[in-house]
């Protein structure tokens, strides 16, 4: 297992002030009373335990995110950040150990990494990112009101899926989408349905293809050529880790490949309507730092979706799979190459 440990903190600062007083009343001519200021008491150093699911650009960028918000609310904080390999045996894991090492805030980035750390504790805050369907993975009661120990930030705008589905509709003429996903992955799966629901009313139908690791997502690729008109990768992790297995496959065959996210465009997909990941991060650091100097309690604080949707397109990846670039997408669209 991949095991990392990161020290972050913020610059600890100790101020001794000291004021004089005049030489009246009780105190002797010539002389002054001196009165000290008790130093200020050492600020305490938080324990947070970051477990994350495996690592690919946009969970990194959450997690950075996370951290930067900690360190501008002014916070010490010791972190132990775990990578979990792709395997939810050791998400669990992972937990445990931070319920046993009493850490005082839980960072799950991932799905799996918050329904692992949800089922080893009840009583440390947890706070969540990278999470599609914090309802339906059994983590928070409402997105309003979470309650328990757990609150966070998901990464689907209710647009997002939505407004890719009518793009593909409206601009591609091809109506087979191919999609590859774990199906292990609850987030995954509904997404898929989102997109299926998404679909409804137009002529547009999705090929799924399954995989278990990510060592599968380039034959899966590879099986779509073919049968899919269109390939669109959600954000899910197992493929997003292997993403580039399927770039090579949609530059080689000419297949237009949107995504779910603008790491992902980055990365060589052609498009997206997404948001940074890094905000998300962030967002969920700052309802960290509420928790972890008592402001708030983790119920108190609803699951927040990401804000700055935007629709961002590659063009260097459009060249590559054959796509013209649409006039009409010069008023809707970002540019990157």
């Amino acid at each position: 297992m991949n095991w990392k440990k990161v020290l972050g903190s913020s610059v600890l600062s100790l101020a001794l002030l000291a004021g004089c007083g005049g030489g009246q009343g009780n105190t002797t001519e010539g002389q002054g009373d001196q009165a000290k200021e008790p130093a200020q008491e050492a600020q305490k150093t938080y324990k947070v335990g970051i477990t994350q699911i495996v690592e690919h650009p946009s969970l990194d960028a959450a997690t950075d995110g996370f951290k930067k918000a900690l360190e501008e609310a002014g916070l010490t904080v010791e972190y132990d950040e775990q990578i979990a390999q792709g395997d939810k045996n050791n998400n669990q894991t992972i937990a445990t150990n931070f319920v046993g090492d009493k850490v005082d805030l839980i960072f799950a980035n991932s799905t799996d990494s918050s329904q692992g750390a949800l089922n080893a504790t009840k009583d440390i805050p947890i706070v969540f990112t990278s999470v599609t369907d914090p309802v339906g993975a059994g983590l928070v009661e409402a997105m309003d009101k979470p309650g328990a120990n757990i609150t966070g930030t998901t990464d689907t705008h209710p647009d997002a899926i939505p407004n890719t589905v009518a793009f593909i509709d409206k601009y591609f003429e091809g109506k087979k989408v191919g999609m590859i996903f774990n199906a292990g992955e609850q987030n995954s799966v509904a997404q898929v349905d989102l997109v299926k629901k998404a679909m409804e009313g137009t002529d547009l139908e999705v090929v799924e293809v399954s995989v278990s690791t990510s060592a599968e997502v380039k034959q899966a690729a590879e099986s779509l050529v073919g049968s899919a008109d269109v390939i669109y990768i959600i954000t899910d992790n197992t493929v997003v880790s292997a993403l580039e297995s399927v770039i090579a496959v949609a530059n080689e065959n000419d297949i237009p490949l949107f995504v779910g996210e603008l790491d992902s465009v980055a990365r060589g997909g052609f498009a997206a309507y997404g948001f940074d990941y890094y905000d998300i991060g962030f967002e969920a650091g700052q309802m960290a730092a509420q928790i972890l100097k008592g402001e708030k309690t983790a119920a108190d604080l609803p699951v927040q979706y990401p804000q700055n949707l935007k629709l961002q397109i590659n063009k260097k990846a459009a060249a590559e799979m054959g796509i013209e670039i649409n006039p009409e997408w010069d008023g809707i669209a970002e540019y990157i190459e």
